[in-house]
């Protein structure tokens, strides 16, 4: 028999958000971990802010949809506070009543820059890796460093020379008066004006020139997650400098470790500052290149090839942050803040891995 369709609803309904929710879906097992790790931080939130004033929107909730942006691709705040007022699957994540008003994205862009400032971010991501360890997922002795250029938040127009006011430049208001053919730029005397912090950089010489930072990740071989994050300035060493502080972090020096990289990394004065932390290059050599740094007495070992195999799971977790977290471009500026922005979708697809990993939370 043919139904009716019926457009008025129920005047009131008692099927709770949790009942809405499969109980296989893969968000559960994430917010299980997630909530965990926002437990133990619960005192460190508490010092961030002041006992006096208005309340701000709680930030465990700014955590959780920063996360949910980046584990279904949301472009932007005015999509995710979009989808956080219809779906209730989001709903329920975040911790958000079926009646609970959602915030404006201007109240919640602002909410969260001040947890990038703050440094939670951070705080997130090493209780996130502290669960991960709990479980013996993480290697100690074997890891690989990568880094990629990640577009700033800035027009190639903005960049403009360094002593010219923001007043001298063109008055239409789409800046389509601003021509830079022929003109020599570099980072020496021109600035982004709208994020001063950015630098004009490319990778090869047929690449694209672009206004950018450089975020990096040091990986544990054993599983894949991401032990260190960091952001930087571009620059011809900025990979290389940034893996010896990572390394330098979360090594220990009475433990001898290896780190596998791809060829940008393979440098004579880079290797040796490897050496002299204790920590053996496993380093995928230039084929041009013969200057005896790394030799067989490294090649030899099953070791070597072992992990410049795993090497390649970085690839896999710098693919997903541009893809599948929609990170191409950060919406952030100023190194601070990129680098917050960064280490919350590092946190999200080491969420994703560990959810994976294990049965039981």
């Amino acid at each position: 028999m043919r139904g009716i369709e019926q457009d008025q609803g129920s005047l009131f309904s008692y099927v709770q958000l949790d009942e809405r929710i499969p109980a296989n879906h893969p968000l559960r097992k994430i917010r299980e971990i997630a909530d965990k790790a926002l437990r133990s931080m619960d005192s460190k939130l508490s010092e961030r802010y002041s006992g006096t004033g208005r309340p701000s929107i709680p930030p465990e909730k700014i955590i959780k949809a920063s996360l949910l942006q980046a584990l279904y691709g949301i472009r932007s705040e005015i999509q995710l506070m979009e989808q956080m007022d219809y779906n209730l699957l989001f709903r329920w994540f975040v911790g958000l009543g079926i009646d609970g008003k959602v915030w404006t994205p201007e109240s919640f862009s602002t909410n969260r820059i001040r947890l990038f400032d703050s440094g939670l971010t951070g705080e997130f991501f090493e209780a996130i890796l502290a669960q991960a360890k709990k479980k013996d997922l993480v290697s100690k002795e074997h890891f690989a460093v990568d880094g990629t250029l990640i577009k700033a938040w800035a027009s190639q127009k903005s960049f403009r020379p360094k002593d010219e006011d923001k007043n001298d430049g063109p008055k239409d208001p789409d800046n389509n008066g601003v021509d830079f053919r022929g003109e020599k730029r570099s980072n020496e005397t021109h600035e982004s004006k709208t994020d001063p912090e950015a630098r004009i950089y490319r990778k090869s010489k047929a690449g694209e020139s672009m206004l950018c930072y450089m975020g990096h990740a040091l990986m544990e071989n054993r599983n894949g997650l991401v032990v260190d994050c960091k952001a930087t300035n571009a620059s011809g060493t900025g990979e290389r400098d940034a893996a010896k502080e990572m390394l330098e972090r979360r090594t220990n020096p009475s433990q001898q470790v290896t780190v596998a990289a791809d060829k940008g990394y393979d440098a004579n004065e880079f290797i040796e500052d490897l050496r002299n932390l204790k920590v053996t290059p496993h380093i995928a050599l230039k084929e041009s290149k013969n200057n005896g740094v790394i030799d067989e007495r490294t090649t030899r070992h099953e070791g070597y090839a072992i992990s410049l195999r795993k090497r390649k799971l970085i690839e896999q977790v710098f693919g997903w942050v541009k893809s599948a977290a929609c990170v191409r471009q950060l919406k952030v500026r100023g190194m601070e803040k990129v680098e917050g922005a960064m280490t919350m979708v590092f946190s999200a697809y080491n969420l994703v891995r560990m959810s994976n990993l294990c049965e039981v939370w």
